[in-house]
């Protein structure tokens, strides 16, 4: 009883925190974003290793599972499994920004449409995904001036929404909105220091992101979104000001444009894409899919817009793998097989670490192509080796089914409903940051896209981003936007029978 009075110094990365003794390091984590937990702290991923010193709790069983004897000798723990006793210090390996996407072209259409931002000074555009955050800062004349990126700190809750929704209502919705906030200033402050500009002078903002996303942003309430029938209590299309939503880096009233959200799993990334693809402005039928934790995607025939989305999984983020990892140095970023065996590229040259989400795709085809895996998903080796040390192991490969099979049926299933197949889609528009790195002719081989569409594909880039710089400079397609989110035909796979027997197919190579 004693020790829970008592005060202690953590040093994390050169930086003194003080908290009360019996603190977990995860909690620590998740305050100041220090790290990710893709399974949300409940020492099941093995992800959020750190090298600790000094007075902490013995190692847990799962930490026991998850870490080797050496590496426990060398220090390494989960965080979230271990509880500060003492003073100690705690070193986490720096994750760089890595591989995010932030480009996108502006389509055709946009050449006919004048600019007329009702904002002076500078404007920004900003992607809140679920796995990176990614802005670009634009002048009234619509010239990019600058642009960063950073990995979502809300991973310390978790890879994914669900995970991000479940520690909201357990009373974390305040830091969370927080984290995210002081992430977004210090996004604002960097594209100002990059065009040698003033935060101040930025008049204008808008932020995309999926309907989960711009929730945890503005403390809504998340509790719809997790049960049937999943109806969101906000679906946005909002003018908030940068005091109402805490962005301290802006003027007090500088106003801040969310776009509308179609439904609770069809966000306003799915929007403001959908605008950047020019879906709505071709004669032909063409489809929209961005890959990602959930699968969005937008079916365009005859005047009609067909949108449904498909939890993947982290899968392809390089969460849920055990060896996954996001796109930055260390990870295998592309996987090919040369007379007879399996060669890696490795982001940043050197001893690879683990995989990221484009390096499994392909690491998943190269061992089809070799035949250590069946048509079935058995591997003959389990685990087998990509490039020493970095291996796959069984149940990666259940994961990729169940993520690739997900995104597959749902394409399938979107075309059926408008009484199509393949043949008749002219276009597949890939837009997000897994799908500017994807070889498109190994998706098909292992089934993540219709092997009859791989010819037929256009990648866009970070096309939720784009969108929401065509808001931004052009404010006559907020109408628009919030039309198409109106007009859009939702269709729900949980109960569908043609989802059901795609998605059970689609899980064979």
């Amino acid at each position: 009883m004693e020790q829970n009075n008592k005060t202690v110094r953590v040093v994390w990365n050169g930086n003194s925190l003080i908290c009360p003794a019996g603190t977990v390091l995860g909690d620590l984590m998740q305050a100041g974003g220090h790290g990710h937990m893709p399974c949300g702290g409940h020492g099941k991923c093995g992800k959020c290793r750190v090298t600790v010193t000094g007075e902490v709790s013995d190692p847990t069983e799962d930490e026991k599972r998850a870490l080797s004897p050496d590496e426990l000798a060398e220090g390494i723990r989960l965080a979230c499994r271990v509880t500060v006793l003492g003073d100690c210090a705690v070193t986490t390996a720096e994750q760089g920004r890595g591989q995010i996407v932030t480009h996108g072209a502006f389509p055709a259409s946009m050449s006919d449409k004048e600019l007329d931002p009702s904002w002076s000074g500078y404007g920004v555009a900003i992607d809140i995904g679920t796995t990176t955050l990614a802005a670009r800062l634009y002048g009234r004349e619509g010239k990019l001036l600058s642009e960063t990126s950073r990995l979502n700190p809300q991973s310390a809750w978790g890879a994914d929404v669900i995970s991000r929704m479940e520690a909201a209502m357990a009373g974390n919705g305040g830091k969370i909105a927080r984290i995210t906030r002081r992430a977004l200033d210090g996004m604002l402050t960097e594209l100002a220091e990059a065009a040698s500009v003033e935060t101040s002078d930025i008049g204008s903002v808008v932020i995309t992101g999926n309907t989960v996303m711009l929730h945890l942003l503005t403390e809504t309430n998340v509790e719809p979104l997790t049960h049937a029938p999943f109806a969101a209590e906000r679906l946005f299309g909002e003018v908030l000001t940068a005091k109402e939503l805490g962005l301290t880096a802006l003027a007090p009233d500088a106003p801040v444009y969310l776009p509308p959200c179609i439904a609770a799993f069809i966000g306003a990334d799915t929007v403001t894409a959908t605008l950047a693809s020019d879906l709505r402005e071709i004669p032909e039928t063409a489809l929209l899919c961005d890959i990602g934790t959930n699968g969005e995607m937008v079916l365009w025939h005859e005047g009609t817009l067909y949108a449904c989305s498909t939890a993947a999984g982290p899968a392809f983020e390089g969460a849920g793998i055990s060896m996954g990892m996001s796109g930055r140095v260390g990870a295998i970023d592309r996987v090919w097989v040369r007379d007879g065996s399996i060669e890696a590229h490795v982001i940043g040259g050197g001893d690879p670490v683990g995989l990221c989400g484009s390096g499994l795709v392909d690491a998943v085809a190269a061992l089809l192509d070799t035949e250590l895996l069946d048509e079935t998903g058995y591997l003959e080796d389990d685990p087998v080796c990509i490039s020493e040390p970095v291996t796959l192991i069984q149940e990666d490969i259940r994961a990729v089914q169940l993520a690739k099979s997900a995104i597959h049926a749902g394409m399938r299933t979107l075309i059926h409903t408008a009484r199509l197949d393949c043949g008749d889609v002219v276009t597949l528009y890939i837009a997000g940051g897994f799908g500017s790195y994807l070889d498109v002719k190994n998706a098909g081989k292992i089934g993540l896209l219709p092997e009859e569409l791989t010819d037929r594909v256009t990648v866009l880039g970070n096309a939720a981003l784009t969108g929401a710089a065509m808001l931004l400079l052009c404010e006559e397609l907020r109408a628009v936007c919030e039309r198409l989110a109106k007009d859009t035909r939702v269709v729900e796979l949980a109960t569908n029978p043609v989802f059901v027997s795609e998605y059970m197919e689609r899980m064979m190579f």
